[in-house]
Protein backbone atom coordinates (compact mmCIF):
# COMPACT_ATOMS: atom_id res chain seq x y z
CA UNK A 1 0.00 0.00 0.00
CA UNK A 2 2.67 2.29 1.15
CA UNK A 3 4.94 1.65 -2.53
CA UNK A 4 1.59 2.20 -4.24
CA UNK A 5 0.92 5.63 -2.48
CA UNK A 6 4.52 6.79 -2.90
CA UNK A 7 4.65 6.08 -6.64
CA UNK A 8 1.22 7.55 -7.12
CA UNK A 9 3.21 10.76 -5.19
CA UNK A 10 5.69 10.61 -7.74
CA UNK A 11 3.19 10.76 -10.12
CA UNK A 12 1.49 13.68 -9.06
CA UNK A 13 4.57 15.74 -8.76
CA UNK A 14 5.09 15.47 -12.59
CA UNK A 15 1.98 16.30 -13.64
CA UNK A 16 1.99 19.40 -11.49
CA UNK A 17 5.48 20.28 -12.64
CA UNK A 18 4.55 20.28 -16.58
CA UNK A 19 3.40 23.59 -16.81
CA UNK A 20 6.67 25.02 -15.26
CA UNK A 21 9.05 23.22 -17.19
CA UNK A 22 7.50 23.63 -20.36
CA UNK A 23 4.24 26.10 -21.99
CA UNK A 24 2.58 27.42 -24.21
CA UNK A 25 1.65 31.85 -24.13
CA UNK A 26 0.25 33.97 -26.56
CA UNK A 27 -0.25 37.28 -27.78
CA UNK A 28 -3.66 38.84 -28.75
CA UNK A 29 -4.12 42.50 -30.40
CA UNK A 30 -8.00 41.81 -30.59
CA UNK A 31 -10.11 40.44 -33.04
CA UNK A 32 -10.64 40.95 -37.04
CA UNK A 33 -12.35 44.05 -36.95
CA UNK A 34 -12.92 44.13 -40.82
CA UNK A 35 -14.93 47.16 -41.35
CA UNK A 36 -12.54 50.27 -40.05
CA UNK A 37 -9.22 50.52 -41.60
CA UNK A 38 -6.91 48.17 -43.60
CA UNK A 39 -3.33 48.71 -44.63
CA UNK A 40 -1.08 47.77 -47.55
CA UNK A 41 1.33 44.85 -47.09
CA UNK A 42 2.27 44.38 -50.81
CA UNK A 43 4.03 47.25 -53.41
CA UNK A 44 6.47 48.36 -51.20
CA UNK A 45 4.82 49.09 -48.42
CA UNK A 46 5.60 47.49 -44.45
CA UNK A 47 3.26 47.70 -41.74
CA UNK A 48 4.56 47.10 -38.18
CA UNK A 49 2.99 46.07 -35.26
CA UNK A 50 4.38 45.36 -31.30
CA UNK A 51 4.19 42.96 -29.52
CA UNK A 52 5.10 41.11 -25.69
CA UNK A 53 6.50 38.24 -24.95
CA UNK A 54 6.51 36.95 -21.30
CA UNK A 55 8.54 34.44 -19.91
CA UNK A 56 12.38 33.50 -19.21
CA UNK A 57 13.24 32.14 -22.35
CA UNK A 58 10.75 31.15 -25.21
CA UNK A 59 10.24 30.83 -28.60
CA UNK A 60 7.85 32.48 -31.73
CA UNK A 61 6.08 29.34 -33.02
CA UNK A 62 3.51 31.08 -35.37
CA UNK A 63 0.96 33.89 -36.26
CA UNK A 64 -2.46 34.91 -37.26
CA UNK A 65 -3.56 38.12 -38.61
CA UNK A 66 -6.64 39.67 -40.38
CA UNK A 67 -6.40 40.72 -44.32
CA UNK A 68 -8.74 42.82 -46.61
CA UNK A 69 -8.66 41.04 -50.22
CA UNK A 70 -10.58 41.54 -53.52
CA UNK A 71 -13.25 39.07 -53.78
CA UNK A 72 -12.37 35.39 -54.67
CA UNK A 73 -8.21 36.48 -53.89
CA UNK A 74 -6.25 34.01 -51.67
CA UNK A 75 -2.78 35.24 -50.23
CA UNK A 76 0.18 33.25 -51.72
CA UNK A 77 2.70 34.23 -49.25
CA UNK A 78 3.61 37.08 -47.22
CA UNK A 79 7.62 38.21 -45.89
CA UNK A 80 7.79 38.34 -42.28
CA UNK A 81 10.40 39.39 -39.77
CA UNK A 82 10.28 40.10 -36.10
CA UNK A 83 12.73 42.68 -35.12
CA UNK A 84 13.62 44.80 -31.84
CA UNK A 85 13.09 48.21 -33.51
CA UNK A 86 9.82 49.48 -35.87
CA UNK A 87 10.78 47.43 -39.25
CA UNK A 88 14.47 47.75 -38.01
CA UNK A 89 16.55 47.33 -35.39
CA UNK A 90 18.24 43.59 -35.01
CA UNK A 91 16.08 41.06 -37.30
CA UNK A 92 15.42 38.34 -34.19
CA UNK A 93 13.53 35.94 -37.12
CA UNK A 94 12.52 36.96 -40.79
CA UNK A 95 10.99 34.88 -43.91
CA UNK A 96 8.57 33.94 -46.44
CA UNK A 97 5.50 32.68 -45.09
CA UNK A 98 3.94 30.18 -48.02
CA UNK A 99 2.21 26.82 -48.08
CA UNK A 100 1.90 24.20 -46.51
CA UNK A 101 2.91 26.84 -43.64
CA UNK A 102 0.56 29.70 -44.42
CA UNK A 103 -3.35 29.33 -44.62
CA UNK A 104 -5.55 31.54 -46.29
CA UNK A 105 -9.41 31.30 -44.20
CA UNK A 106 -12.55 33.50 -45.86
CA UNK A 107 -14.35 34.51 -42.70
CA UNK A 108 -16.90 37.25 -44.63
CA UNK A 109 -17.72 39.96 -47.02
CA UNK A 110 -17.55 43.38 -45.79
CA UNK A 111 -19.94 46.42 -46.58
CA UNK A 112 -16.78 48.12 -48.72
CA UNK A 113 -16.98 44.50 -50.74
CA UNK A 114 -13.60 42.77 -49.60
CA UNK A 115 -13.37 39.72 -48.61
CA UNK A 116 -12.11 39.41 -44.93
CA UNK A 117 -9.59 36.54 -44.08
CA UNK A 118 -7.78 35.10 -41.60
CA UNK A 119 -4.48 34.24 -42.42
CA UNK A 120 -2.71 31.83 -40.20
CA UNK A 121 1.70 31.23 -40.72
CA UNK A 122 3.03 28.26 -38.69
CA UNK A 123 6.01 26.06 -38.07
CA UNK A 124 7.96 29.41 -37.05
CA UNK A 125 10.93 28.24 -34.57
CA UNK A 126 12.49 31.60 -33.42
CA UNK A 127 13.98 32.13 -30.14
CA UNK A 128 13.29 35.25 -28.45
CA UNK A 129 13.18 36.38 -24.69
CA UNK A 130 11.07 38.31 -22.55
CA UNK A 131 10.65 41.90 -23.94
CA UNK A 132 8.34 43.67 -26.79
CA UNK A 133 9.30 42.72 -30.34
CA UNK A 134 7.66 44.16 -33.72
CA UNK A 135 5.96 42.00 -36.36
CA UNK A 136 6.61 43.40 -39.77
CA UNK A 137 4.62 42.25 -42.59
CA UNK A 138 5.30 43.20 -46.00
CA UNK A 139 5.61 41.60 -50.20
CA UNK A 140 2.22 39.58 -49.51
CA UNK A 141 1.22 37.84 -52.66
CA UNK A 142 -2.19 37.10 -54.98
CA UNK A 143 -2.03 35.29 -57.98
CA UNK A 144 -3.48 38.06 -60.24
CA UNK A 145 -1.19 40.91 -58.19
CA UNK A 146 -4.15 42.56 -56.35
CA UNK A 147 -3.73 44.42 -53.42
CA UNK A 148 -3.30 42.95 -49.74
CA UNK A 149 -4.62 45.20 -46.71
CA UNK A 150 -4.12 44.03 -42.94
CA UNK A 151 -7.08 44.79 -41.08
CA UNK A 152 -6.80 47.63 -38.65
CA UNK A 153 -8.91 47.06 -35.14
CA UNK A 154 -7.43 49.65 -33.22
CA UNK A 155 -6.57 46.90 -30.87
CA UNK A 156 -10.38 46.89 -29.45
CA UNK A 157 -11.05 43.47 -27.91
CA UNK A 158 -7.00 42.87 -26.94
CA UNK A 159 -5.98 40.84 -24.21
CA UNK A 160 -3.05 40.32 -22.03
CA UNK A 161 0.45 42.91 -21.71
CA UNK A 162 1.53 45.82 -23.93
CA UNK A 163 -1.71 45.59 -25.32
CA UNK A 164 -2.83 47.33 -27.67
CA UNK A 165 0.34 47.38 -29.99
CA UNK A 166 2.10 50.15 -31.09
CA UNK A 167 1.98 50.07 -35.46
CA UNK A 168 3.57 51.72 -38.09
CA UNK A 169 3.41 51.88 -42.09
CA UNK A 170 6.20 52.85 -43.52
CA UNK A 171 4.79 55.84 -45.54
CA UNK A 172 3.00 57.40 -43.25
CA UNK A 173 4.39 56.76 -39.69
CA UNK A 174 2.42 56.10 -36.66
CA UNK A 175 -1.10 53.89 -37.16
CA UNK A 176 -3.85 52.41 -34.87
CA UNK A 177 -3.10 48.53 -33.93
CA UNK A 178 -3.59 45.89 -36.89
CA UNK A 179 -5.79 42.09 -35.72
CA UNK A 180 -3.32 39.61 -35.13
CA UNK A 181 -1.92 37.63 -32.61
CA UNK A 182 1.35 35.56 -31.73
CA UNK A 183 1.76 32.07 -30.33
CA UNK A 184 4.91 30.25 -29.13
CA UNK A 185 6.41 27.97 -26.38
CA UNK A 186 8.13 28.28 -23.61
CA UNK A 187 11.70 27.04 -22.42
CA UNK A 188 11.47 25.95 -18.36
CA UNK A 189 13.51 28.46 -16.08
CA UNK A 190 16.57 26.33 -14.49
CA UNK A 191 14.69 27.16 -10.60
CA UNK A 192 11.82 25.36 -12.13
CA UNK A 193 13.52 22.52 -13.34
CA UNK A 194 15.81 22.31 -9.93
CA UNK A 195 12.10 22.21 -7.85
CA UNK A 196 11.14 19.06 -10.30
CA UNK A 197 14.23 17.47 -9.43
CA UNK A 198 14.76 17.69 -6.44
CA UNK A 199 11.28 16.62 -5.71
CA UNK A 200 11.96 13.65 -7.61
CA UNK A 201 14.86 12.55 -5.07
CA UNK A 202 13.24 13.26 -2.13
CA UNK A 203 10.14 11.05 -2.83
CA UNK A 204 12.65 8.59 -4.06
CA UNK A 205 14.51 8.41 -1.59
CA UNK A 206 11.39 7.91 0.76
CA UNK A 207 10.35 4.92 -1.35
CA UNK A 208 13.60 3.53 -1.04
CA UNK A 209 13.30 3.89 3.04
CA UNK A 210 9.81 2.33 2.76
CA UNK A 211 11.18 -0.35 0.94
CA UNK A 212 14.27 -1.61 2.54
Amino acid sequence: MKLRIAWLAILCLALAATPALAGTWSYDNGPINGGTNAWTINFGYVVSDTFTVPGYSDYVTGFQFGVWEYPGDSLGSVDWSITTAENGGTVIGSGTASPPYLTDTFLSTNSYGYDIDLITVTGLNVTVSGGTYWLNLQNATVPNGDPVYWDENSGVGCGGSGCPSTASESAVGSIAGEAFTITGHNTPEPSSIMLFGSGILGLAGLLRHKLF
